[in-house]
């Protein structure tokens, strides 16, 4: 059995409030595998390091996909964080806003991009060690 490092943390989003769900919904939302550092902002040199642990799920109801975690250059943040569904593909399938500034700790707020271009907002329901 692989030990995983301390900072790896699996963080759980639940969709916030919208229109369409005005309560915000826990059956809508991402779990995934990062690296975290102590300010709770992702570590993009232990994310290369780990990449292969970085794994996203995205639930959405009764639909699920799974994909891994990608930091690729390029963005207003010089480097974005995307979650790739398929990595045949080229384009990305969603792209989180501002990741990279963004800390990673329960009530916080972060914005993701869908694959239709919609931005949606999530609020952080957990963060606990991945192993």
């Amino acid at each position: 059995m692989t030990q995983l490092p301390h900072a790896l943390k699996r963080i759980r989003l639940n969709l916030a409030r919208s229109k369409e769900f005005p309560g915000g919904s826990a059956r809508h939302g991402y779990e995934f595998v990062a690296p975290l550092d102590a300010r709770g902002h992702i570590d993009p040199q232990l994310w290369s390091e780990y990449r292969k642990f970085c794994r996203v799920r995205r639930f959405w109801g009764s639909e699920e996909e799974v994909g891994r975690l990608v930091h690729k250059p390029g963005g207003s943040e010089h480097a974005r964080w995307v979650f790739d569904y398929d990595e045949s593909a080229d384009d990305d399938d969603e792209a989180g806003y501002r990741f990279a500034s963004h800390a990673f700790r329960p009530g916080e707020y972060v914005s993701i991009r869908d694959e239709e271009g919609d931005l949606h907002t999530f609020q952080v329901a957990s963060v606990e060690p991945a192993a």
